[in-house]
C-alpha cells in the first residue's frame, strides 16, 4: 500500500445475495468490479473495500422490503461494514407497484430485486448498485465522500428499470418503483430469467426421452399418418396447446409446484411465484416441443418411404407432409412425456418452481439452526 493510499479513507461496501442461487450468480462478478465502478462513479478519493456474502440475511417473504432491510442492518452491524446492498430474487412491491430498489439512510443500507430489472440484469446491476452507494451515503451525511450532485429522482433517467421514487427524501427512505404495465412485463421476464429455464429444460431429460420413445412407435402406426392428414391444421394447433397445457399442468400437480398461500407467503406473492413457475415450465415445454418435432420430422423422412406414405394416403406427398406427420406425432407423444416426467428426480423438476431453491451444504438459518426454505 502506497503512502497516498494510507492517508485516504476507507469505505466497506458489503454486498449480500439472497438466497444463494441466482443472486449470487449476479453479485459474484459485480463483486470483483465494484470497487473500481465506486471510485469511477462516486468517489475516486475513497479507498473502497468490497465483501461478498450470503445466507445470513434471510429472504423474507411476509415483511417484504422492510423486514429484509432490518436484517441487512443487523448483518452490516455484525460484519462492520460501513454500508451493505442486498441482491435478491424475491419480487417485491411499493406503492402497488413493482419495486426495484430501497434505500435506507439511517440503516445505510439497500436492497436490489433483480428480478425488477428485466432480462440483462448484471448488465443493471452494474449501473444501480453504484449510484444506491451514493445515494445512501449521501443522505446519511458521510463526510468521507463527496455529495451526490444528483436528485433521487434522476435514478429514473439513469435507470431504464425504474419510472419514479417514493418515500421521504430527506429521510433517506426511498423506494424506486417500476411503471405499471411495463414494470409487470420486465418483473415477469425477469423472474423466468432468474429462474433459470434452461436449468428447466435440462431437468425434464427424462421427459424428452419418454415423449421420443411414444413419438417413434406412433410414426410406425399407418393410422396416425391418416389422422394427420385428415386433420386441418387449426385441430392439429388445438391439439399442440392441449397437449402442452396438460404436460405443464401434470408437472405442477404431480410434483407439488404450486405455491400456496400462507402466513408467511402473501396472496399476491403466492400468485406472482405461480405464474414464474408457469411461464418457466412453459418456455421449457415448448422448447422441448421443437426439439421433438424436429427430430420427428428428421426420423420420419428417414423410416418413411414416400412410395409407402403416397400408398396409405391415396395422393402424391411432399416434404410438408412429413411435417404434418410430426406435427400430430409430437403432440401426442407430449402425453407420453407427461407419464415419463414422473420418473424426473423431484430435485431437477422443483427446481422450476420459482418459490423453491435448493440450499447449498452448510447454509442454515442462524437464529434456529435449521436449513432455510429459500424464498
Amino acid at each position: 500500500m502506497t503512502h497516498s493510499e494510507e492517508h485516504r479513507p476507507e469505505i466497506v461496501v458489503g454486498l449480500v445475495a439472497t438466497p444463494p442461487d441466482h443472486p449470487a450468480r449476479v453479485a459474484a462478478p459485480l463483486t470483483a468490479e465494484l470497487a473500481a465502478r465506486l471510485a469511477d462513479r462516486v468517489d475516486v478519493d475513497v479507498r473502497w473495500t468490497v465483501r461478498e456474502g450470503w445466507g445470513e440475511v434471510a429472504p423474507r417473504r411476509d415483511g417484504g422490503a422492510e423486514a429484509l432491510l432490518e436484517d441487512l442492518a443487523q448483518r452490516r452491524a455484525d460484519d462492520h461494514w460501513d454500508i451493505a446492498i442486498c441482491l435478491t430474487d424475491l419480487p417485491l412491491h411499493a406503492a402497488r407497484m413493482p419495486l426495484v430498489a430501497q434505500t435506507s439512510a439511517r440503516r445505510r443500507v439497500a436492497m436490489v430485486s433483480l428480478p425488477a430489472l428485466g432480462l440483462r440484469q448484471l448488465r443493471a446491476a452494474r449501473a444501480v448498485v453504484p449510484d444506491l452507494v451514493n445515494r445512501v451515503l449521501t443522505d446519511a451525511s458521510d463526510q468521507r465522500v463527496q455529495s451526490a450532485d444528483w436528485a433521487p429522482a434522476e435514478m429514473a433517467r439513469r435507470i431504464p428499470a425504474i419510472h419514479r421514487v417514493v418515500g421521504e427524501a430527506d429521510g433517506g427512505e426511498l423506494s424506486y418503483v417500476a411503471s405499471g404495465l411495463i414494470g409487470r412485463v420486465r418483473l415477469l421476464t425477469g423472474m423466468v430469467r432468474a429462474n433459470r429455464p434452461g436449468r428447466a429444460l435440462l431437468g425434464l431429460s427424462k421427459l424428452l426421452v419418454g415423449a421420443f420413445g411414444t413419438a417413434a412407435f406412433a410414426l410406425t402406426t399407418d393410422t396416425i399418418w391418416q389422422m394427420g392428414d385428415a386433420l386441418g391444421g387449426l385441430r392439429l394447433t388445438v391439439i399442440m396447446l392441449l397437449g402442452l397445457i396438460a404436460l405443464v399442468a401434470w408437472l405442477i400437480v404431480a410434483h407439488g409446484l404450486w405455491e400456496k398461500p400462507d402466513r408467511s407467503t402473501p396472496v399476491e406473492l403466492a400468485r406472482l411465484f405461480n405464474l414464474g413457475t408457469v411461464l418457466t415450465l412453459t418456455l421449457a415445454t415448448a422448447v422441448s416441443y421443437v426439439v421433438l418435432f424436429v427430430g420427428t420430422a428428421l426420423v420420419g423422412a428417414l423410416l418413411i418411404d414416400t412410395s409407402v406414405l403416397e400408398q396409405t394416403l391415396q395422393r402424391p406427398v411432399d416434404f410438408t407432409d412429413y411435417l404434418t406427420l410430426a406435427w400430430i406425432t409430437s403432440s401426442l407423444a407430449t402425453v407420453g412425456g407427461a407419464i415419463g416426467s414422473g420418473l424426473e428426480n423431484e430435485e431437477t423438476v422443483r427446481a422450476a418452481a420459482y418459490g423453491y431453491h435448493p440450499e447449498p451444504d452448510g447454509w442454515r438459518d442462524e437464529k434456529h439452526g435449521q436449513p432455510h426454505s429459500g424464498s
